[in-house]
């Protein structure tokens, strides 16, 4: 009997989870019918979207209040289509704020589907409340650390931990062939990753592109490598146009592991490319800015971490620099990219700390992607 699974993602990051899951599940058993919602990931993988999710990667809270009727009427197109698709399992990739209501009213629609949730929100960190919301309209949760598994105990809903997707995700980059094949053999690579999600691409860019340029300034052996992901490439084309320092713009599958692993340092937005990175063995230098009120409320009433950047919150320290909100200048950053260029032991402390602070992430066990999809398997089999 055919199993039938709908995959809603929401955003860069979700798709690209919804594509290893697709994966992973293909592996395990070939007698799966898709349908979804995603990007071109998900689409690569025969799973074509019902609609552009572009209009819902949205960060803050007032930026999401902003976009609340574009979710709500996404919500409904969604909600109605996984009921004229009446799959057996309806997996909802991150994204809190959508994928809850999506789960809402599935089930006010009356559908019998099992509702799973990949990836729950970062209740550890802010917002402890969420576990219930959430309890009351899934019925499986996939998370991510051990440590989340106690907030959702008092609403009796079953969690699995599969570790960090993004651990297991990335093979080895050649830096070697990158340097060779764009001809920049012989030069100082400086990274810069702003962000999948034009929201924080906008606040974050041009503080990384003002780092990148001071530390190109009289400095001919650098040269700036920026890795644009798909739903940001065409605003970064037209912005790097105006850049006056020597760069070179990538994009694709192909070379996203040789981009990262070339580079001496990477300038990256907070976000799932900071471990990515990281697992190339390249030191980071992290920056974060959103909106100036939806700041004030997270850090007044919201915020429990001290750290935004995952890696320094599974080591407990700052192993990676982050600077966030006021604290994100150029100056700043490219003092502390600066210093990993210039001091040869630093770099290697700081690749060695983000390296055990992987470790703690799961590095080198089992593909998060294989657990979600055996635990599905075996949650669909048993209804």
């Amino acid at each position: 009997m055919t199993l039938k699974i709908y995959i809603v993602a929401a955003e860069p990051s979700g798709d690209a989870l919804g594509a290893d899951l697709i994966d992973a599940l293909r592996k395990q058993d070939c007698d799966i019918e898709f349908a979804g919602i995603g990007g071109p990931a998900m689409a690569r993988r025969g799973v074509p979207s019902l609609f552009n999710i572009d209009s819902l990667s949205v960060i803050g809270l007032i930026e999401g209040l902003r976009a609340y009727k574009t979710v709500k009427k996404h919500v409904e197109i969604a909600a109605e289509d996984i009921m004229k698709s009446k799959p057996d399992v309806v997996v909802l990739i991150d994204s809190w704020g959508f994928m809850w209501r999506v789960g809402q009213r599935m089930k006010e629609l009356g559908s019998d589907a099992l509702r799973v949730k990949l990836v729950g929100p970062q209740v550890w960190a802010t917002r402890a409340g969420r576990a219930k919301i959430l309890a009351q309209h899934v019925d499986h949760l996939l998370c991510i650390h051990q440590f989340e598994t106690p907030f959702y105990e008092p609403y009796d809903l079953p969690t699995t931990v599969i570790g960090n997707p993004a651990v297991s995700r990335t093979d080895l980059g050649d830096k070697a062939d990158f340097k060779q094949r764009h001809g920049i053999t012989g030069k100082e690579v400086i990274g810069l990753l702003p962000g999948s999600r034009l929201s924080e691409m906008r606040r974050v860019l041009p503080v990384l592109e003002a780092a990148a340029s001071k530390l190109c300034d009289n400095r001919p052996d650098r040269v700036v490598v920026c890795f644009a992901a798909d739903a940001v490439s065409d605003t970064l084309r037209k912005s790097s146009s105006e850049w006056t320092f020597p760069h070179l713009l990538v994009s694709g599958d192909t070379e996203k592991a040789d981009a990262f692993s070339a580079m001496d340092v990477a300038l990256t937005c907070s976000g799932t490319v900071t471990t990515e990175v990281a697992l190339q063995g390249t030191p980071i230098v992290v920056g974060y800015k959103i909106g100036w009120i939806t700041w004030a409320i997270a850090r007044a009433f919201l915020m429990k971490s001290p750290y935004l950047t995952l890696l320094n919150v599974a080591a407990g320290r700052p192993v990676a620099p982050e600077f966030i909100q006021t604290k994100l200048t150029p100056d700043r950053v490219s003092a502390a990219a600066e210093k990993i260029l210039s001091n040869t032991s630093k770099r290697k402390a700081q690749i060695a700390a983000q390296f055990e602070a992987l470790d703690t992430m799961g590095r080198g066990g089992r593909a998060a992607a294989d657990i979600a999809a055996e635990t599905i398997l075996k949650l669909a089999s048993s209804q």
